[in-house]
């Protein structure tokens, strides 16, 4: 008998209506490839997976953070699956000393992969979902022009401005500032996106 038809029995309840006490449930979100999760992340995690993968950020790490997730892969071992990290993300304060006085806006400012497919856009899709919850108005992140921006776009991101970092002289401009030294090709002509 198709699902469509079937009646509900003692057994399977009717549709909407969960297991515990006939309460009504939210069905659960479809998911476009199930080999995938996303988890919570300690901050300290989190830092060291970015120090193992990052491209630019290996040896930068944040000094704090509001959340971090990660996201994880499904794979087959002889005693049955296990799980296995292949993506991080941390969100903290804006980097841009002005966007700080906005209570309500919040940066995600590291993704890092392995390059598995889709966990980039579930990482920025999850973050943006779970900071709208926390109440964050502005979700802010910035990319470099040659990384496209296809996973912000495919996790509802829209390109907010381009040349968003500045020229370089404007970076570590504050006297007595300690940082890091930071290439030409990491400073200026940044994308910014909102979420």
């Amino acid at each position: 008998m198709p699902a469509e038809t079937m009646q509900p029995t003692a057994t399977m309840p009717p549709a909407g209506v969960g297991q515990l006490d006939g309460r009504v449930m939210a069905p659960a979100p479809k998911r476009a490839d199930d080999g995938l999760r996303v988890v919570p992340c300690s901050l300290r995690d989190a830092q060291r997976y970015v120090a193992s993968l990052h491209r630019h950020h290996a040896d930068q790490p944040l000094p704090g953070h509001k959340l971090s997730l990660a996201v994880e892969k499904r794979t087959r071992l002889i005693d049955g699956p296990e799980w296995v990290r292949c993506g991080v993300a941390m969100i903290g304060n804006p980097s841009a000393r002005a966007l700080q006085k906005d209570p309500l806006l919040v940066e995600i400012r590291r993704v890092c992969t392995d390059g598995t497919p889709n966990a980039c856009s579930m990482l920025y899709g999850a973050a943006r979902r779970a900071l709208r919850a926390m109440g964050y108005e502005t979700i802010i992140t910035y990319t470099l022009p040659e990384e496209g921006g296809a996973s912000l776009r495919a996790a509802g991101f829209a390109l907010d401005k381009v040349d968003a970092g500045g020229c370089a002289a404007g970076w570590h401009n504050r006297a007595g500032r300690k940082a890091l030294p930071v290439g030409t090709d990491l400073v200026g002509g940044k994308w910014r996106w909102l979420g």
